[in-house]
């Protein structure tokens, strides 16, 4: 066998601690990594034997040291090339081997070659990339519905690409709220909707306009909400326009609508900025829902709730504020509906008690057999998601677009250039096994190529 020299052990030894810098920077597994480097190390080794062979390597993380080597067993007929060697062969390395011994052969890395440790290059680069692109996909996906903070990268027809810092998020137009614009550079925080696993990478989406991202506000804004002392029951929103949310407490001493508005509405006026002015309705949930849809409509004067079976309530409004608890084209009354999940009619107390005895009768029928038919709806649900397979795969092309604008022209090339990059303390140290001595430069390529030949190979 041959002894490691001094220089090779220092080589080794700066590989061992690159791994254990790239997991810390990556947040990926040390034991992916080292396996991702042995397998490297072998591809290198038989490129260079030329031939079939069992190559073994092996890295000790506590001593710095790294070793490459063939394993084989002596026998009389080859069944197998790669873990069996002839007596004739076996005996012109080492005279003393008998049938059925092992010949450890081990490998000098300086002798693989600038080609063959290119090859090592591109094995780790990629295997270290869909390590940390199952990371981002794996972290991400765990925190779908969280609040997130990003810088604008881009903007394309309408959709806003994100840096997230680890990777990109794709703001689309529909989960933008209509008033806002963005401009290159600047902050937006937003909400992880949904996390699509794409061949280049996760594809983070990210929304203002859901419910979810009206909560995480208020969860930051207000203290009693973060620590559970004051709970969200639910949320409705018309993005930039008008949200209702519902709160409660078992505390008694604290009053939960006074501490979402805060101190001369500190808290909410700083949620109401962030959403561009959209006005919110603080409710005092109940279980009550009598009272419950009076806090609703409020400050529109309820005179009566009238339940109608499961499904639907009448509410009998002051004819002075009807318009009201109706709202800009019904919307106050399209979020009340929503916040109660029933169907309600509303009327002015005048024209209720103006009725006929035929049209209140059908104003107080049960909407439960008119329920059935959107069964019929559920239906022909199927072939309507078809368009929304269609704006998906449109913000595939869309993510993918703009990301590789903003990477440059030619994305994959830009990939491996920056993931080279990001395991460059690993790959470099890989690299200066085979270039670092005039002898390795000169060492026989068993592929039958030159040195300058293997030199213009080594740029990824």
């Amino acid at each position: 066998m041959k002894k490691k020299s001094k220089s090779e052990a220092v080589k080794a030894s700066d590989i061992v601690s690159s791994i254990s810098a790239v997991t810390k920077e990556k947040s990926i597994s040390m034991d992916l990594v080292l396996d991702t480097l042995k397998d490297a190390l072998a591809t290198a080794a038989k490129r260079y034997l030329g031939k079939p062979a069992h190559v073994e390597v092996v890295i000790d993380k506590e001593k710095g040291t790294l070793e490459v080597f063939t394993r084989q067993t002596v026998a009389e007929e080859i069944e197998d090339p790669e873990t069996q060697i002839s007596l004739e062969e076996a005996r012109s390395i080492d005279e003393e081997l008998e049938i059925n011994d092992e010949l450890i052969q081990e490998l000098d890395i300086d002798l693989f070659g600038r080609t063959a440790i290119q090859t090592a290059k591109q094995v780790i680069v990629q295997r270290v990339r869909e390590a940390e692109r199952e990371k981002v996909f794996t972290d991400y996906s765990e925190r779908i519905g969280e609040l997130i903070t990003g810088v604008v990268q881009q903007v394309e027809k309408g959709n806003i690409l994100v840096n997230l810092g680890r990777t990109e998020a794709l703001l689309p137009y529909k989960e933008q709220i209509r008033k806002e614009h963005y401009r290159q550079g600047e902050n937006i925080r937003a909400c992880i909707a949904d996390v699509r696993n794409n061949i280049k990478g996760p594809q983070v989406i990210i929304s203002r306009t859901c419910p979810e991202f009206l909560e995480r506000l208020f969860e930051l804004e207000v203290p009693e909400i973060y620590d559970k002392t004051v709970r969200i029951m639910k949320v409705v929103r018309d993005p930039g326009h008008r949200s209702k949310i519902a709160v409660t407490t078992n505390d008694s001493r604290v009053d939960p609508v006074g501490a979402c508005v805060g101190m001369r509405g500190n808290r909410v006026q700083a949620i109401v900025r962030e959403l561009s002015n959209e006005r919110i309705d603080i409710i005092n949930w109940t279980e009550e829902i009598s009272l419950l849809v009076r806090r609703v409509f409020a400050p529109a004067e309820v005179k009566r709730v009238i339940p109608v079976g499961e499904h639907k309530i009448v509410v009998v409004i002051n004819e002075e504020d009807l318009a009201q608890a109706i709202g800009r084209e019904g919307q106050n009354i399209r979020l009340a509906s929503k916040m109660l999940d029933k169907e309600i009619d509303v009327f002015g107390d005048e024209e209720f008690a103006s009725l006929t005895e035929e049209q209140r009768d059908a104003a107080l029928n049960d909407v439960t057999e008119e329920k059935e038919p959107p069964q019929e709806q559920q239906e022909l649900a199927s072939p309507q998601e078809e368009p929304e397979t269609e704006e998906d795969t449109t913000y595939d092309q869309a993510y993918e677009s703009m990301r590789d604008e903003a990477r440059g022209d030619d994305a994959p090339e830009n990939d491996n250039e920056q993931d080279g990059a990001q395991t460059e303390i690993i790959v470099d140290a890989v690299d200066s096994l085979a270039s670092t001595d005039d002898e390795s430069d000169t060492a026989i390529d068993r592929e039958g190529e030159t040195k300058e030949g293997d030199e213009t190979s080594t740029n990824l």
